[in-house]
């Protein structure tokens, strides 16, 4: 298989005090990356890169995607979740809905997704819910939810686990565990060393702006 996305050489600055390398990169289909760093090293801002946020001074990513030729394509394939996710003070449905409609997903087909992502993170029945009565748990929940609805090929994740108590925690991480299941690439960023272990996942470390060759 190739891989969803190729990072070579690029370079990303912001401001005159810090800069982000990645000299190679090459993310495979349906595994899930663990990216670890102390707080400033870069972790978000590649995860922005990786989203096509952020452009690159210089260097190369190639989406594989035969069929996601232009930039707005290649965007459609790819989900980021930050660490403090922003919810449509409405219904849970609406805020899944809203990326549906921008894709012309309408009707019974839109309801039926809805559910099955709902489905996927166990919030089955919180169609109706305000996201006002949320916990913190089912916001990061509901994020995510609203993520796969879109079907992405590569999904990053920023510090997901950071809002969620330990009582939750362990079902939490065992969704993670599956979602290379529903054909998804995961990028996850976290201060948690010993995350990459509990998810099985492969460690990518970046330190000082650098991604580590062989991390």
């Amino acid at each position: 298989m190739k891989p969803v996305i190729c990072v070579k050489d690029i370079l990303v600055t912001q401001g005159e005090d810090f800069s982000l390398s990645v000299r190679s990169l090459d993310l495979q289909p349906h595994r899930i990356y663990v990216l670890t760093g102390p707080n400033g090293a870069g972790k978000s801002t590649l995860l922005k890169t990786l989203a096509l946020l952020i452009q690159p001074r210089r260097g190369t990513l190639t989406f594989a995607g035969a069929d996601a030729k232009t930039r707005v394509q290649q965007r459609q394939k790819i989900t980021l979740v930050e660490q403090s996710p922003y919810l449509l003070k409405a219904s849970v449905a609406a805020n899944l809905a809203f990326g549906l409609k921008l894709r012309g997903i309408r009707g019974e087909e839109q309801r039926n997704s809805i559910r099955s992502a709902l489905a996927m993170v166990g919030l089955e029945g919180f169609e109706q819910r305000k996201t006002t009565e949320l916990s913190g748990g089912e916001v990061q929940r509901v994020a995510l939810a609203r993520a796969l609805v879109l079907e992405p090929e590569l999904l990053l994740l920023d510090e997901p686990t950071s809002s969620i108590d330990s009582k939750n925690l362990k079902a939490f991480e065992a969704l993670l565990r599956r979602l290379p299941e529903y054909g998804v690439t995961v990028v996850l960023a976290t201060h948690d060393l010993s995350l990459a272990r509990r998810l099985g996942g492969e460690m990518l470390r970046i330190e000082n702006g650098s991604l580590l060759a062989g991390s």
